[in-house]
């Protein structure tokens, strides 16, 4: 049977939710399996998936095996398959950086990052040590020179990188180049929630495009209580993120909006409401005759569950390029699974690219070049 090895950076809400989707899809056959874009990816299952490597950075989780460590605070996801079997992978310590935000020191200790009084390991040693083939980025929003040093951490050890976090790694020339040149994987960036605000906001968006409907201005905001959003209280951390998802509504569109016409991103810590995610969404326009027309949505997710399935299938096709000896981004299932993807897609056109990829009709550079052109016009 084959087996995907994985490393972790990051064991917080969105790692744990991940690692509990893997346990429960291995008793989940494909005819009641709900929540999986794709229950097979060339013989690769989500329960297929091993956990062989982890690194934190918070007192309650290095030096514990990575099934209790997905449960310690300040997780605070919901917890749908509690029955992890111990894994024997001990959470290893991994370099601070600029991964915790000074501000959440003046919050309690159940709901911030408790930074281990321990020396960070060889990261790379540990990833060539465990075998893996894949590292998953899970570092907090805002966390630039942390992301680098995984992601170059994955270079060295020639594993495929996929990076969940809006740090741009993928969509960068420079780091592409790099996962090129080595003939190593990568997927990015900023991972896509399944029924999450971004796609939401793009289908809407598209919706009103594929009408003749002219859309003057909009705005999403959400709020939440899990770490991330106290993290990102901080504003000089969402930068990126606020690029990541702006650009993502903004592609869909033939002229983009003013920036005083489009507004994106987190807007209010409220710690009741732990991973639970609520958007507000509001689309204005015009339709035929020059009339207006006002959309409103509200959208209210578990967050980190959210973007499970968009995480399996991101890692299953980076095993899946490696398997076929292909480095560099894979631009279908980044487009398909990242809000800031090297190429913006639309996305029925990376889902078909991502469907032609695993059944290896052609590689994903040929797939990407006349799609590429397809996509640009469209634009």
């Amino acid at each position: 049977m084959k087996k995907i090895r994985l490393a972790i950076a990051g064991i917080g809400n969105c790692a744990s939710s991940l690692v509990q989707g893997i346990e429960y899809y291995k008793h989940v056959g494909k005819e009641s399996c709900i929540g999986l874009m794709h229950y097979d990816i060339n013989g690769y299952r989500a329960g297929d998936i091993d956990v062989v490597a982890a690194f934190d950075i918070d007192a309650r989780k290095v030096g514990k095996d990575v099934s209790q460590a997905i449960f310690a605070k300040p997780n605070c996801t919901n917890i749908f398959y509690s029955d992890i079997p111990q894994k024997n992978v001990e959470v290893k310590m991994g370099p601070v950086f600029d991964g915790v935000a000074p501000h959440m020191e003046n919050y309690p200790e159940e709901r911030r990052f408790v930074v281990a009084d321990a020396k960070p390991v060889d990261v790379t040693r540990e990833l060539v040590d465990s075998g893996a083939d894949v590292l998953v980025n899970y570092m907090p929003v805002g966390s630039e020179n942390a992301t680098r040093f995984y992601a170059q951490a994955a270079l060295d050890a020639g594993v495929g990188f996929v990076n969940c976090m809006p740090v741009f790694i993928a969509s960068n020339p420079e780091w592409a180049k790099k996962f090129q040149v080595a003939g190593i994987p990568i997927v990015g960036d900023d991972i896509k929630s399944q029924i999450g605000a971004t796609i939401v906001h793009r289908a809407l968006t598209q919706l009103f495009k594929d009408r003749a409907c002219i859309m003057d201005r909009t705005y999403q905001l959400n709020i939440g209580g899990n770490t991330d959003f106290l993290n990102m209280l901080n504003r000089e951390r969402l930068k990126s993120k606020k690029i990541s998802k702006t650009e993502a509504v903004q592609s869909i569109l033939d002229t983009p909006l003013c920036d005083d016409d489009i507004h994106i991103g987190p807007s209010d810590y409220v710690p009741w409401q732990k991973d639970n995610k609520v958007c507000f969404l509001r689309m204005e326009g015009r339709i035929f005759g020059d009339t207006p027309i006002n959309l409103e949505l509200r959208l209210s997710v578990e967050d980190s569950p959210n973007s499970g399935g968009s995480s399996i299938d991101a890692i299953r096709i980076c095993k899946l390029a490696k398997d076929r000896k292909i480095g560099g981004p894979l631009l279908g299932i980044s487009a398909y699974t990242m809000k800031h993807p090297p190429v913006q897609f639309p996305d029925e056109l990376a889902k078909e690219m991502v469907e032609q990829f695993i059944r290896g009709e052609v590689s994903e550079q040929e797939i990407a070049r006349p799609k590429q052109r397809q996509a640009a016009t469209a634009r």
